[in-house]
């Protein structure tokens, strides 16, 4: 096999741990000898066994001589598992090609430094560029302790999120449906504002095989809740925050009663501040949130700075209207050179409909989160 082969696969491997390692990231290993795989795995849950020792597990030849593919550089210290590096010593790995470099303070090079020193070849960033982009989550929160933010649109052809009678099911068809949902596995939370509760009463969750609940957060200013909405009623089910500024105590005593946990966060004009929410959710563990608020919450969004990323999905509808609900609400900007730059997109189809995904540019004089 061609050492990329070898990577492609362990990259395919790592995908398989979606929804069910955050905040960790997602690791493929496989392992070769004579140019056949002996061995392959990668790290299937938070707290579990990490994918090079899954791939030496999985050996169905001795390790000893073997090269070993993995998709981020192996870790060096303790932590729920013991370091993947003393694991590939001992089996006698004789070369180590690493996708790309683990930026967390406890590792950042000491794993590749240690296994060279063990007389390990080490090959660097071999394929950095598909590693990377597999645990761009990973990457934005271990530097900057926040969620990773994308920021999810379904609209028609002309920019609408319902009609002018506040209908939007369904804009787009089955295939952008499921693809939402894989997202909703693949980040930790999912995030509304209240309006999108009173209006909707959503479950939030994940409707796919093989599914993986993200943590429900509702932006919650002035804790309107409902106690008989579905959120509520199943927070015991799965874990839900209603983030608030300046608690009602009784209302909060009820949602706690029901399982729900209130974020009292600072607030910005009256709402919850975003950036202040943001800290609090990644001291959580929350790695990454999938916004799929209403107008209004959008807006702030981006003006806040904590969208990493747009994904639009249009459907070919045209709605009009000049009431219809708009995807990003609020004042919008005065001149043309304030507007939310977006770097060029990724574009996918499914069924009709298409999405454009695109990265959120920041610019620090914009006051943007970076």
């Amino acid at each position: 096999m061609k050492p990329e082969d070898c990577m492609k696969r362990a990259i395919e491997l790592a995908e398989n741990g979606v929804g069910f390692v955050n905040p960790n990231p997602l690791v493929g290993a496989v392992i070769v000898r004579d140019g056949e795989i002996i061995g392959e795995g990668w790290h299937q849950k938070y707290g579990e066994a990490h994918a090079e020792v899954n791939a030496l597990n999985t050996c169905t030849g001795s390790p000893v001589g073997a090269e070993l593919f993995v998709t981020l550089e192996p870790c060096c210290h303790q932590g729920h598992q013991p370091p993947c590096t003393e694991a590939i010593i001992k089996a006698g790995i004789s070369k180590v090609w690493i996708g790309s470099m683990d930026p967390n303070p406890l590792v950042a090079g000491k794993g590749a430094a240690m296994l060279e020193a063990a007389g390990i070849e080490v090959v660097r960033d071999f394929m950095k560029e598909e590693c990377m982009k597999l645990n761009r989550i990973f990457f934005h929160y271990i530097s900057t302790k926040t969620p990773y933010v994308i920021l999810k649109i379904a609209m028609t052809a002309d920019g609408k999120t319902a009609t002018r009678a506040g209908l939007s099911r369904w804009i787009t068809g089955v295939e952008a449906r499921r693809h939402v949902h894989e997202t909703r596995k693949r980040c930790a939370g999912i995030m509304v504002g209240i309006g999108t509760v009173l209006a909707d009463d959503p479950m939030l969750t994940c409707r796919i095989e093989n599914p993986s609940n993200p943590v429900r957060i509702v932006c919650d200013s002035n804790l309107q809740i409902p106690l008989d909405c579905k959120l509520v009623t199943t927070a015991k089910e799965i874990p839900t925050y209603v983030a608030c500024c300046g608690a009602d105590t009784r209302k909060t005593e009820l949602l706690e009663k029901r399982g729900v946990h209130v974020l009292e966060v600072v607030s910005a004009d009256g709402r919850v501040n975003l950036r202040s929410l943001m800290r609090k959710l990644g001291s959580l563990g929350i790695d990454s949130v999938l916004l799929e608020g209403g107008a209004a919450l959008h807006e702030a969004a981006l003006r806040s700075g904590i969208v990493q990323q747009m994904q639009v999905y249009i459907a070919p509808k045209v709605f009009g209207g000049v009431s219809a609900k708009s995807a990003v609400g609020g004042l919008g900007v005065y001149e043309v050179e304030e507007a939310y730059r977006l770097a060029p997109p990724t574009v996918s189809r499914f069924g009709d409909d298409i999405l454009l995904d695109f990265e959120v540019l920041h610019d620090d004089h914009q006051g943007r989160m970076a």
